[in-house]
């Protein structure tokens, strides 16, 4: 009888893969990269498509939140499966479904096929996410597992600085439908560099990882932890202002703003240069005054950037430098409460770090689409509701930093 097989029984430990800081950054860039491929890429190309398909703006927000959506339920089934299976089967099924479910966008007749489409895209993309985080955790503990994490957002940052200037070049010599084209091509390479190179990081597979009684359970004690309800928290409120710009910012900037595709992708890839400021920052921060301390830091920022912008838009002040100044502060923050609140969320979980990436995960996903569909309703022919929607998550993040973080977390 197959000693897995018994109640109680876990898989045999095996050794942990020796990889360098350097390595598990690239590989962690990598694969957390195809989020803001999969987003930020086609910002450029989302009045142009909504254009296209004879959609409304609504419908073409549906094609965000619905990968957001996606993202976050399937953030609850991977994870878990990653505790059972192992990190590399489900990295190499979700990407060959992330690579497939882009080309259907790339060939979509019609914004129903799209939004259909882009929710495949974000159930699988969800694998690669889930499954990294739960890398970090695999590999490291939480205070050396956040300056590599801050390390491979560096390289994520980069990553999404090269996204909004390149889509918008392809969209205005090509067309929407290759920005997709090009995102399956990014999709095929990250999963042959996972069959090449990735070992499996896993060092205890559960075997019950997958049954419901004890998966409710491992969630149940997951929210329990109080570190766990704090770092959780901060990832979510700080992405929901990220998600604010991300999915209004090209009508702010182009259909209201006046913004050619290729001078908005400039303005992206600047905003995340300065995200890229924030996570080289981060692990500066970091090694100096901790993890509580790189946090308790870059709330200022946050709050700086978030109040500004809602502050100009009450005032009336509606110009492209009103808006972009107080990005570059919002995204500066950004790069510090990200690496530090992914590592902090799956820190006290080596045996479930799955099921810890996947709960946090699912959080963060499910306050994106409220904000994407909220904004579906309110963007306009004005500048404020996207501003003041920028401003109270920042208000939410700094709060959360400067008090349930430094209060509850480990």
């Amino acid at each position: 009888m197959n000693p897995l097989s018994r109640p109680g029984v876990l898989a045999a430990a095996s050794p942990a893969p020796r990889l360098s800081h350097a390595f598990a950054a690239v590989a962690l860039a990598l694969l957390l990269g195809l989020q803001p491929i999969s987003t930020d890429l086609y910002l450029p190309s989302l009045p142009l498509l909504t254009r296209s398909l004879h959609a409304t703006m609504g419908g073409a927000q549906l094609t965000m939140s619905a990968l957001i959506l996606a993202f976050g339920v399937g953030q609850l089934f991977w994870g878990p499966v990653a505790d059972r299976a192992g990190r590399r089967p489900v990295l190499l099924t979700g990407l060959a479904l992330y690579t497939l479910a882009s080309i259907g966008a790339a060939v979509a007749p019609d914004i129903g096929a799209l939004v259909a489409w882009r929710a495949v895209q974000g159930a699988s993309l969800a694998a690669a996410v889930v499954v990294a985080r739960a890398i970090v955790r695999d590999l490291y503990e939480p205070h050396e597992g956040a300056r590599v994490m801050a390390l491979a957002l560096s390289g994520l940052a980069l990553i999404a600085a090269c996204g909004p200037p390149l889509g918008g070049q392809i969209a205005a010599a090509f067309g929407w439908r290759a920005v997709f084209g090009l995102v399956a091509a990014a999709g095929a390479a990250t999963l042959a560099f996972v069959a090449w190179r990735l070992p499996e990081t896993l060092h205890q597979p559960d075997p019950h990882a997958t049954r419901l009684a004890p998966l409710f359970a491992a969630w149940l004690r997951i929210l329990r932890q109080r570190d766990f309800v704090a770092w959780t928290l901060l990832v979510s409120c700080t992405y929901g202002g990220l998600f604010t710009i991300l999915a209004g910012s090209s009508f702010v900037y182009m259909n209201m703003l006046g913004l050619t595709p290729g001078t908005y992708g400039l303005v992206m890839a600047s905003a995340s240069g300065f995200y890229l400021l924030g996570t080289l920052a981060c692990r500066r921060w970091i090694f100096r005054h901790g993890v509580k301390g790189a946090v308790r830091r870059g709330a200022g920022f946050t709050l700086a950037g978030g109040a500004l912008m809602a502050g100009l838009a009450l005032t009336g002040v509606h110009a492209v430098w009103a808006v972009l100044l107080p990005q570059w502060l919002y995204c500066f923050g950004h790069g510090i409460h990200q690496p530090c609140g992914q590592a902090g969320a799956v820190g006290p979980f080596p045996r479930s770090a799955g099921a810890a990436s996947a709960l946090a995960g699912f959080v963060l996903a499910l306050t994106a689409f409220m904000i994407g569909s909220w904004l579906g309703q309110v963007l306009g022919a004005s500048v404020l509701p996207f501003a003041l929607g920028v401003g109270f998550w920042a208000l939410a993040t700094s709060l959360v930093g400067w008090t349930l973080v430094q209060r509850l977390a480990r």
